[in-house]
C-alpha cells in the first residue's frame, strides 16, 4: 500500500495496447495490479480484437482497481472472422460500451469521473476520436494522395480492411462526428477543474516525428484536436497506438504514451517506465505552460 506525502492514498495509472490476443501479452495483463485499494486505471485502447477478450481483460482489471476507465483503440473496432461478435462500426462500439457499463467500467459515453486523490481533484475524460487522414504522408496534399503513397510503399494500416465505419461513409466521417461530440463536452466542462484527457490516438501530430514509417501517421489522429491541450484546462494527456512509450511536453502540457505493444517491441526495449504509468500524482519536474485563455500561467 502506498501513501503520498499529502496523506491521501492512491494513484491514477494508465496503460494501453495490451494486445492480449497475442499469447505472450496475456500474462502481462494478468500481472497488472494496483499498489493501493484506491488506485484507478485508464486503459487507453487496443486491449484485443475479439469482444470476449476485451471483456475478460476489463473485468479482470475492474476487479482489482478501485475504478477502471476504457476508451477503444482501432483493434477493438476491427470485425475479424474469428470473433463470434460480427457487429461493425458504431454498433460494435456501442456494444462494447454496454459491456463496460455492465462490469462497472467507465467509457467515453459516460460522465467524466473526478479523481479525488493526490494531484486532484481532476476530471478524467476518456475520449474516442479516431482519425481523418489529415496527418498526411510527406509530400502529399490530399487524403487520396496520402493513401496512394502508403499503398505504394506497402505501409498500410489493417484498419483499411477490418475497421468498418458503418453507418458513416468513411472513417474520417466517423472521426469528425466523434470530434464534434467530444469537443462539445469538453467545452461544457467546468474550466476550474483540470482534465486528464485519455484517448488511443494522439491529440497532436508532434509524436509522429519519430515514426520509422512517416506515412503511417495518417492513421494516428486528426489536426482537429491540435489545440485542445491549449484551449482547455488540461493537466495531462494520455494516449497509446504508436507503441513508443515515453513522456513528452507540448506547450507546457505533459503527454504520456503508455502502450505495452507487441512482444518483439517490449522484448527489445523492456519496460523502463513499468507496465503501468503513474499519471497522478506526477513525481517528475513539471514544465510551465503558457497562460490559458489569457489567464495566469499555472
Amino acid at each position: 500500500m502506498s501513501e503520498h506525502a499529502s496523506g491521501s492514498r492512491g494513484s491514477l495509472f494508465a496503460v494501453s495496447d495490451l494486445h492480449i490476443g497475442i499469447a505472450d501479452n496475456r500474462p502481462l495483463t494478468e500481472s497488472l495490479r494496483p499498489e493501493s485499494d484506491e488506485d484507478w486505471l485508464i486503459v487507453a485502447g487496443d486491449v484485443a480484437e475479439r469482444a470476449e477478450d476485451v471483456e475478460w481483460a476489463l473485468r479482470l482489471l475492474a476487479g482489482r482497481f478501485s475504478r477502471v476507465l476504457w476508451t477503444p483503440g482501432n483493434h477493438e473496432l476491427w470485425t475479424v472472422n474469428r470473433d463470434p461478435l460480427q457487429l461493425r462500426g458504431r454498433e460494435r462500439y456501442e456494444h462494447l460500451v454496454e459491456v463496460c457499463r455492465s462490469i462497472g467500467v467507465s467509457t467515453p459515453q459516460d460522465p467524466y469521473p473526478l479523481w479525488p486523490g493526490p494531484g486532484g481533484p481532476v476530471a478524467v475524460a476518456p475520449v474516442f476520436l479516431l482519425y481523418d487522414y489529415s496527418f498526411r504522408a510527406p509530400g502529399t496534399a490530399t487524403k487520396e494522395e496520402s493513401l496512394a503513397y502508403a499503398h505504394e510503399t506497402g505501409v498500410v494500416c489493417t484498419d483499411e480492411y477490418l475497421l468498418h465505419p458503418d453507418p458513416y461513409p468513411g472513417r474520417d466521417d466517423w472521426c469528425r462526428a466523434r470530434v464534434a461530440e467530444t469537443e462539445r463536452r469538453l467545452a461544457a466542462h467546468d474550466p476550474a477543474i483540470p482534465l486528464v484527457i485519455a484517448g488511443h490516438w494522439p491529440l497532436v501530430r508532434d509524436p509522429m516525428n519519430v515514426l520509422k514509417y512517416p506515412e503511417f501517421a495518417q492513421w494516428c489522429g486528426t489536426e482537429l484536436t491540435a489545440d485542445w491541450h491549449r484551449r482547455f484546462n488540461v493537466a495531462a494527456v494520455v494516449y497509446g497506438h504508436l507503441h513508443i512509450p515515453r513522456t513528452t511536453w507540448y506547450d507546457g502540457v505533459r503527454f504520456e504514451e503508455v502502450s505495452i505493444g507487441y512482444p518483439r517491441e517490449w522484448r527489445e526495449r523492456g519496460h523502463p517506465k513499468g507496465l503501468l504509468r503513474r499519471i497522478l500524482p506526477y513525481d517528475g519536474v513539471p514544465v510551465a505552460r503558457p497562460p490559458l485563455n489569457g489567464g495566469p500561467a499555472r
